[in-house]
């Protein structure tokens, strides 16, 4: 059995990216996030303490986004799967998505987005 909070579209405005421009002025950025871990028992009880607070990690994610600087957002996303692993171990698994809407690339439409997948080492 899987069970899955799931985080869509938090939005940020950051200051990552390989070019100086977007270090000086920024530019927004979405973040989705899936965490896998075992919610049975917090289903049963109605008790937050038997789960993890999506409104803790969602803040968490934020805050990265927010006070770090990255060049790449896969960098950006290995330090907010970091941290989220390491508030809360009940989580045995992460998915984040970075999206740049506004990525300095030469296009008429669509975004860029990267994709990371985690699992946390159990000793």
């Amino acid at each position: 059995m899987t069970d899955r909070i799931f985080i869509n579209d938090l939005r940020f405005f950051g200051f990552h990216g390989v070019l100086p421009e977007e270090a000086v002025l920024g530019q927004r950025f979405r973040v989705d996030l899936i965490a896998e871990l075992d919610l049975s028992e917090a289903g049963r009880t109605d008790d937050l303490e038997k789960t993890v607070h999506y409104g803790e990690i969602a803040m968490l994610v934020e805050e990265i986004g927010k006070t770090h600087r990255y060049k790449l957002i896969e960098a950006l996303a290995e330090a907010m799967a970091k941290a989220v692993f390491e508030a809360y171990p009940p989580i045995d698994r992460l998915t984040i998505r970075i999206t740049k809407p506004e990525a300095p690339v030469q296009l008429a439409t669509g975004v860029i987005a990267i994709e990371i997948e985690r699992e946390r080492v159990r000793d």
